[in-house]
């Protein structure tokens, strides 16, 4: 078979690669900066990310959302890759600290992920632009979030 039009892959997803993020309970850092809470108490954490532009939304293992105490909102119908739909929660007040940048997300809850998922809302609110091939995250202009408007 030519290679050039069946070539090999191997184990890792084209589009996808792994970065680390910072994500926090917002209620609590605002509970914090009002002096209702001591900062070393609000409930934050480290965890592995994979970016997958080909997602919509910000998606967080459910042990992660309970650990951080996210609120739930509603529950929210997915659309799987393979074709399977589901219901799934959806938290809000998820700060989600990425590469320099930060901002104030909803999440969907998947049961038995053990990652977060990271879309294309994640990535455009942060102005990021995903180099696959150098499997990074890279700003369209370091020195500012650009935003596009009319």
């Amino acid at each position: 078979m030519n290679k050039m039009l069946n070539p090999k892959r191997d184990n890792t997803k084209m589009g996808r690669f792994h970065v680390e993020l910072e994500i926090a309970n917002y209620k609590d850092m605002v509970h914090a900066e009002k002096g209702a809470l001591a900062p070393d108490q609000v409930r934050r954490m480290k965890i592995k990310g994979v970016v997958d532009s080909g997602a919509s939304r910000l998606v967080l293992p459910k042990s992660v959302a309970q650990e951080l105490g996210l609120e739930r909102t509603r529950k929210v119908r997915v659309n799987y890759a393979d074709g399977r739909q589901a219901l799934r929660d959806e938290v809000t007040g998820v700060f989600v600290a990425l590469a320099g940048r930060d901002g104030l997300f909803k999440a969907i809850v998947e049961p038995k992920r053990e990652t977060a998922l990271i879309g294309a809302i994640v990535l455009e609110d942060l102005d990021f632009l995903p180099d696959c091939r150098l499997q990074k995250l890279v700003p369209r202009d370091p020195r500012f979030i650009v935003a596009e408007i009319e």
